[in-house]
């Protein structure tokens, strides 16, 4: 797929057909695509499929999605309207509910361009047709369950209406819409292809597995906990593809192990023609970047286990707070980087990051944290996919995991959890499997502590998540749907501790947050779509 889904080119072709096509004209010009000559090859099919694919999810989401959560504050700008969400000032016109709803309505339009004319093309084999079919139905539900999640009821829109129903249509509820994608997704399932059945210039495509792992995604949001066990299970199992965790929790985000084994549901990037440049303001400026937008928290630190599976807080943790990166969960050092660290040039050698003022043996420390500088306003950058054969300013085309088997492990775990049956054989191929391949080797990280009460055992999950996934996207959607937003968005975002312009012992105070659980759930449905189209009615509170 490397070769194949690349870039905004694939827009052009289904742009002609979708503005021509509607030229009231009798015969079809041949100098010109329109609806009535481009759905005569498997070729052109491909192309308006491709731009589904590009529609799918973006880096910048991908990324900035963070600093909607306790995780990460966008510092600079306000990017993808996560300082304004984050911060809980914003409102129906703010631009990023707008592209949210239109970039995804135009992934679900393209879907439904493909699905309605594709069986007009005479010149490919039924199987083929069909899996195109099914990926695009993938696509569609994925575009609609984004939606859902966000906003609620949303129109749901399995063909591609026409100008007056895009202007009258209502609303359908947040259940409805969720059964569409589950049945979606349960009707596909068993015409995709596995991972290992594809071949190597179609990798990247939907699979069986990656419908199913999103219908696990679904099922666990909504907690429907049995389904989600069944779900997983046969994914753990090898009945809908082969999957398993990657022997380096680092080596998973670098370009040479692509496609790797973990690998479920991917954002496709090819070096020149299709890439993200978000490190150019998230590394750290001495290795190339050019200022910090997007900076780990103080909150996302503090939630790494030390290496003997305490939380810093525990009694018996051995925790310093002076000297606060040692001994850590080693998947922190692989995403956030700190004061001192360590870091792997790309020629093999490395370098110290010096980020506490006056720490820096020399006269040049970019990266030292001073208010209002370009320089990160917590004292913390990213290290979490940092492409080490990035080009110009830190410009990569490494693919972005958007499900990998880790999530299929702790989804299990949290609905065994759910369900009351979280023991030590769970506990062995889930988290005490996760914990042992970021690392850890103490018995009392690795091991099933039966002592824990459900409460208990959910709290471990919910950090586990938040440890493995950090800096992926993800954690918002989790505080929203265990209903925790309101504790953890709430109050000030922290960084490191340097005793400059603080209150709280002496770490960074660095953003101030608001959320508000009677409306901030559910983003408001953006103005100018209710100035189009009255019949939409808007979220509680908004």
């Amino acid at each position: 797929m490397k070769n194949r889904i690349l870039n905004k080119l694939f827009l052009v072709p289904l742009a002609a057909l979708m503005i021509v096509g509607c030229e009231p004209l009798d015969l079809a010009p041949e100098n010109q695509f329109t609806d009535s000559n481009y759905w005569t090859s498997i070729e052109n099919a491909s192309t308006v499929l491709n731009t589904a694919y590009s529609q799918m999810q973006n880096s910048n989401y991908f990324f900035y999605n963070e600093g909607l959560s306790d995780n990460a504050y966008n510092g600079r700008g306000d990017v993808a309207g996560v300082a304004s969400i984050a911060a809980g000032i914003y409102d129906p016109s703010l631009a990023r509910l707008k592209d949210e709803w239109n970039s995804r309505y135009a992934g679900i339009k393209t879907c439904n361009l493909l699905l309605q004319n594709i069986d007009r093309v005479s010149t490919s084999d039924v199987e083929t047709i069909e899996r195109f079919k099914a990926e695009a139905r993938f696509l569609r539900a994925f575009q609609h369950f984004q939606l859902t999640t966000w906003f609620g009821n949303i129109p749901l829109l399995d063909h591609d209406p026409s100008l007056e129903e895009a202007t009258s249509i209502t609303r359908t509820s947040h259940a409805q819409v969720v059964e569409f994608v589950l049945n979606e997704l349960d009707d596909i399932i068993e015409i995709l292809p596995t991972n290992s059945q594809y071949a190597p210039q179609d990798r990247g495509r939907v699979t069986s597995g990656a419908a199913l792992a999103l219908k696990a995604r679904v099922l666990l949001y909504e907690e429907r906990w049995d389904e989600v066990v069944e779900a997983t299970e046969q994914l753990m199992n090898g009945q809908y593809g082969d999957y398993s965790l990657f022997n380096s929790y680092s080596g998973i985000f670098l370009p040479q192990n692509e496609y790797n084994s973990e690998d479920i549901l991917s954002i496709q990037y090819v070096p020149q023609d299709r890439m993200w440049g978000e490190f150019f303001d998230m590394a750290p400026l001495s290795v190339g970047a050019r200022l910090n937008a997007l900076a780990p928290t103080q909150e996302l630190v503090d939630s790494y286990l030390m290496l003997n599976g305490h939380k810093i807080n525990d009694q018996d943790s051995g925790y310093d707070e002076q000297n606060p990166y040692v001994n850590r969960d080693p998947r922190l050092t692989g995403t956030v980087v700190y004061h001192l660290y360590d870091w792997e040039n790309e020629d093999g050698t490395s370098s110290t990051i010096y980020i506490k003022p006056g720490t820096f043996p020399g006269d040049d420390a970019p990266d030292e944290y001073v208010p209002g500088s370009s320089a990160s306003p917590t004292g913390y950058y990213t290290r979490k996919y940092f492409d080490p054969q990035h080009l110009s300013s830190l410009q990569s085309g490494l693919n972005l995991m958007l499900i990998r088997y880790a999530d299929v492990l702790l989804m299990y775990a949290e609905a065994k959890n759910e369900l009351g049956q979280l023991d030590s054989s769970v506990w062995d191929i889930t988290i005490g499997a996760l914990r042992e391949r970021a690392g850890f080797t103490d018995a009392l990280a690795l091991n099933f502590d039966s002592s824990l009460n459900q409460a208990q055992l959910r709290d471990v999950v919910r950090n586990e998540r938040r440890s493995e996934f950090a800096m992926e996207g993800l954690r918002i959607f989790d505080i929203r749907r265990w209903k925790i937003a309101e504790d953890v968005l709430n109050g000030w975002a922290h960084g490191a501790q340097y005793g400059i312009e603080s209150q709280d012992n002496g770490y960074i105070r660095a953003n101030l947050r608001t959320f508000d659980p009677g409306k901030h759930y559910l983003w408001p449905i953006p103005r100018d779509e209710r100035l189009i189209n009255s019949n939409l009615t808007q979220n509680p509170g908004w």
